[in-house]
């Protein structure tokens, strides 16, 4: 019965029969081709019996693995390599399918190639997961044909594993050193002019040529009877919070992943930036009541705290209670904080629906809210018009686009911090606004 179960027929093989029965039919009109077809027969019998001799006389005939990263980075193209090791003396040609796991929703997978007798040969594919979870892979099924290809054998591999998919930990690597590098512009980032003095008194030291004479301490140059100047660091361990909006208006798709996933994987690069800038990374999502709370903090373990919460962040497609998260945030966050809130407004009276809360937030904290533009409407305002409904949707896209500054402004107004960015570029912009605060010594 296992027998039966690896045994296939190639194509090349029906090829042959579908030959040899044309000609049976022609022998009726062609006596001579009966006999002809009769050793055409034996001839296929022999070779495929030979073809089943050569592949089954070997029971390892050939080896397989797939290697699978720890966990998959989602919304990244990540690397999957199956190592296949041929113990035949002569060369295979093998066909290769994974069963991938049906998010992918991929089914016509397979990879073909010929290998060496007693090679070894590592194929490569790539995975692009679009939703967090766990994401099941199934069997590596190998079909080996011989020189003759008349059959195949099938071998199969690695009978399931589970992968999980967390946030974009492709593009936490990426970023790692982003908060030490002196040459930002490659990724993106603006350099930013420090203004004032948005430091921490750390000496009282003598005047050297190039001290800042502002810094001057006229009372200590009183008593030394010399100049003395203040010595400052940077200001150091302040808290940032990150808070995402996980209602429905967040579940918009773009590029295949949710304007959710988008705000999860800046969170996780972002937090990683505020770390290696000393200053403490805390997160919580909210919709009906906040949830996945990290509270600020500066340990080693943090970021491993914070990828753990957002792995767990699940939309319920409600409209998000604003009048709970200033409630949460009043009565937790006691301390001046950096509150970075991603959500999306797509109109100017959402935003005012929800503006008494974000104003009551900004009281005591500082607040940047950060939403999404709709590029699918910068895609119609710039295609030409052929008729008089594309005018139409043009006027109606360009009113969304201009509502978006508006609400920009109304920010602005009330003196809450705003970016309004692409989906692609939200983790440079909030990094780019991180760094502006932080320099700007506005927290």
């Amino acid at each position: 019965m296992k027998f039966f179960k690896q045994l296939y027929l190639n194509n090349f093989f029906f090829y042959i029969l579908i030959g040899i029965i044309t000609s049976f039919c022609l022998s009726f009109i062609f006596p001579f081709l009966y006999n002809a077809c009769w050793y055409l027969v034996l001839l296929l019998s022999g070779f495929t019996g030979l073809d089943i001799l050569i592949l089954f006389y070997h029971k390892k005939g050939i080896e397989a693995h797939r290697i699978t990263p720890e966990k998959l980075s989602n919304g990244d193209e990540n690397a999957i390599v199956i190592t296949l090791k041929n113990y035949y003396p002569f060369q295979i040609t093998t066909k290769i399918i994974d069963e991938i796991p049906f998010q992918f929703q991929i089914r016509n997978f397979e990879i073909i190639r010929k290998i060496k007798g007693n090679a070894t040969d590592d194929f490569q594919y790539y995975l692009r997961p679009t939703e967090r979870g766990e994401y099941f892979f199934g069997n590596v099924n190998v079909f080996t044909s011989s020189p003759l290809k008349l059959i195949s054998k099938r071998y199969t591999f690695d009978k399931g594993v589970m992968t999980p998919t967390y946030p974009s930990y492709i593009q936490l690597r990426k970023y790692d050193l982003i908060a030490f590098s002196n040459n930002l512009f490659q990724y993106g980032l603006k350099k930013i002019r420090r203004i004032g003095h948005t430091m921490e008194f750390e000496q009282i030291k003598e005047y050297v040529s190039g001290d800042d004479i502002r810094t001057l301490n006229w009372k200590a140059t009183a008593k030394k009877n010399s100049l003395m100047v203040n010595q400052f660091q940077d200001e150091k361990s302040q808290n940032i919070y990150m808070a995402i909006d996980k209602g429905r208006t967040m579940q918009m798709p773009f590029n295949g992943l949710s304007l959710l996933d988008y705000a999860i994987n800046a969170t996780l690069v972002l937090s990683n930036v505020i770390l290696k800038k000393h200053d403490k990374a805390g997160m919580f999502s909210f919709s009906k009541k906040v949830e996945n709370r990290v509270v600020a903090e500066k340990r080693n373990s943090q970021m491993q705290k914070i990828l753990e919460s957002l792995y767990n962040v699940t939309t319920d497609f409600f409209e998000s209670d604003y009048s709970k998260l200033y409630a949460d945030i009043k009565k937790n966050i006691n301390q001046r904080s950096l509150i970075l809130l991603y959500t999306n407004f797509e109109t100017i009276d959402g935003l005012q629906r929800q503006l008494p809360y974000l104003k009551g937030i900004a009281k005591n904290h500082l607040l940047v809210v950060v939403f999404f533009q709709n590029t699918e409407l910068n895609t119609i305002t710039q295609k030409k018009s052929e008729i008089i409904q594309d005018i139409y949707d043009k006027v109606i896209a360009e009113k969304f686009i201009f509502e978006k500054k508006l609400i920009v402004n109304e920010l602005k107004k009330h003196g809450i911090h705003s970016v309004l960015t692409q989906p692609e570029n939200l983790t440079l912009d909030t990094i780019n606004k991180y760094l502006e605060i932080k320099s700007r010594g506005i927290l």
